[in-house]
């Protein structure tokens, strides 16, 4: 039987996939669950205008997210810590902080998306990387100073 897919089934395939599954898989597994539908003309046309309006919003989200990325590299976000005498910070700057004060900025993201190998805890500027999408980064500049 031909079935479009409706949601990702291991072994099978990808939202959208039209597949040649068993009769008995599709009828007692995939349909029941809704994971499938029969591939009749509708419901072909239904999955391409689907794929359609899929592909717009994502060229919608990368020339936001685009825009989004060039904000981020233009910023430099300063924090003020207590530091020992030399040069250490007594706490760190962590990605949560760094989603915070860019929140405050007016820039919402997830703090999952701003990599550091380990929070910041020494004085002076560092390069954070923000990725974005998978091919998609930004590179923001932190500076951390002694508080007086």
């Amino acid at each position: 039987m031909r079935v479009v897919l409706r949601a990702e089934v291991k072994g099978v395939g990808k939202p959208g996939d039209v597949k040649d599954v068993a009769d008995g898989y599709a009828i007692n597994y995939l349909l029941p669950r809704r994971l499938a539908v029969e591939a009749t003309t509708g419901a072909l046309r239904v999955i391409e205008q689907e794929k359609g309006a899929a592909k717009a919003k994502a060229e919608r989200d990368r020339a936001e997210l685009s825009a989004l990325a060039k904000r981020i590299e233009g910023l430099e976000l300063t924090f003020s810590l207590k530091a020992g005498t030399q040069g250490k910070v007594f706490g760190s700057v962590t990605n949560r902080d760094l989603a915070q004060a860019l929140s405050a900025r007016g820039i919402a993201i997830d703090r999952g998306k701003i990599h550091l190998a380990d929070p910041l805890r020494t004085l002076g500027t560092h390069r954070v990387e923000v990725r974005l999408l998978p091919d998609l980064r930004a590179e923001l500049r932190v500076e951390i100073q002694a508080a007086r």
